[in-house]
């Protein structure tokens, strides 16, 4: 699957959105990538991690993992067509939040991660922060990592940033505009921030604005 199959499929879920928008990092966007638009559509997610799976058919891996919420189904998804590519049965699991914005592994997934070779997945990376905490998360359980990939990476991440594994890559990469609040030409002619997607309500709630 090239990288305009997986544009049109993110498309088609209606993915891309336009607006005003406030990310983790502080900064703000004209243009928003929501990866929960994915998640209903079981087809088009288990394509997109079918191509993720054939990716590393031949890496030997025994186990996927993705930080929860939402890479667990895609955590899901990819192990069951490793299992189907490699004829062996690869096991999915995720990392937990720990509530102080690092990730753990608990439910006992630590012991099937442990000695494992262990592949990490993501659905969006623009700073490969969340990534690197999984990937540092997991190494700490005593897995094998042999790689990380994510379905877009929206922030020209590289490897080193997402905790140097193996091998680093995404289904598509894409450039979009950003910039502080401060040269933000959308708050400046009062365009309204969207709070259904990304981190808007809690930016209003700093600033004390009304929430629409």
């Amino acid at each position: 699957m090239d990288e305009s199959e997986v544009l049109d499929i993110l498309q088609k879920v209606g993915a891309f959105r336009a607006g005003h928008f406030v990310f983790t990092s502080g900064l703000h966007a004209d243009t928003y990538v929501n990866k929960d638009a994915l998640y209903p559509y079981t087809a088009e997610t288990s394509r997109l991690c079918r191509a993720m799976a054939e990716r590393y058919k031949d890496a030997g891996v025994e186990v996927v993992i993705g930080p929860a919420v939402a890479a667990a189904i895609l955590a899901q998804w990819t192990a069951h067509h490793l299992s189907e590519l490699s004829g062996r049965d690869v096991s999915a699991v995720y990392a937990d939040k720990d509530g102080q914005g690092g990730f753990v592994v608990r439910r006992g997934y630590d012991a099937v991660i442990k000695g494992k070779k262990t592949l990490v997945v993501e659905d969006l990376t623009t700073t490969g922060g969340s990534i690197k905490k999984v990937v540092d998360t997991v190494r700490a359980a005593g897995a094998d990592v042999v790689g990380a990939v994510a379905l877009c990476n929206r922030g020209e991440v590289s490897r080193e940033a997402v905790g140097n594994p193996p091998v680093f890559e995404s289904l598509l990469s894409v450039h979009l505009d950003q910039w502080p609040e401060s040269e933000c030409d959308l708050c400046q002619r009062n365009i309204p921030i969207n709070t259904e997607v990304g981190h808007g309500r809690e930016f209003l709630a700093r600033k004390n604005a009304p929430v629409v």
